[in-house]
């Protein structure tokens, strides 16, 4: 046997380009059946990325939400009182004890303010107010005896302001 005739035997599966496809294809269904170590790590470290950064941005925004929640439950506090005595056609009165920051309508379930908020009043008569119990008396015309309550964290403000004639009560 010559050396060109054992070179052929050993090659005659690629001699026909079907041979050659067939064997071809059979690489790379093997080659698309799975992903590299590489592959693996490189998605996964982008995905810790993602995670550990709205971790961040959500542990950033919780503080806001429960300050704009706090001012919105005092506010519908506020505009609840004013209902029941345009209803009842009864003074009603919301007490907003600063020092153990609690809120809510006399002879009535009281709410807590939480506790990485702070809260004080501004009174037209008394001036600022930042302990004791504070009481926003609401008549049956609608009117409400009240002034400015602010509530604060370490990144916003928010107002509450009181029109006495109207009683009117907005977020700010």
């Amino acid at each position: 046997m010559n050396q060109n005739s054992k070179f052929k035997i050993q090659d005659s599966k690629f001699d026909s380009p079907t041979n050659f496809k067939s064997q071809l294809s059979t690489f790379n269904s093997r080659k698309a059946g799975g992903f590299t170590l590489i592959e693996l790590i490189i998605v996964m470290l982008i995905a810790s990325l993602a995670l550990g950064l709205s971790v961040a941005v959500f542990t950033n925004a919780l503080p806001s939400a429960r300050l704009d929640a706090t001012a919105k439950k005092i506010t519908a506090t506020i505009r609840h009182a004013r209902s029941l005595a345009k209803v009842h056609g009864e003074t009603e009165t919301v007490v907003i004890d600063l020092d153990s920051k609690t809120f809510g309508m006399e002879g009535r379930h009281s709410e807590a303010i939480p506790s990485e908020v702070s809260i004080k009043v501004l009174d037209p008569l008394s001036g600022e107010m930042s302990s004791g119990k504070y009481t926003l008396t609401v008549d049956a015309a609608g009117g409400i005896d009240g002034g400015t309550i602010i509530l604060w964290n370490k990144k916003k403000t928010v107002r509450i302001d009181i029109d006495p004639i109207v009683g009117a009560v907005a977020v700010k």
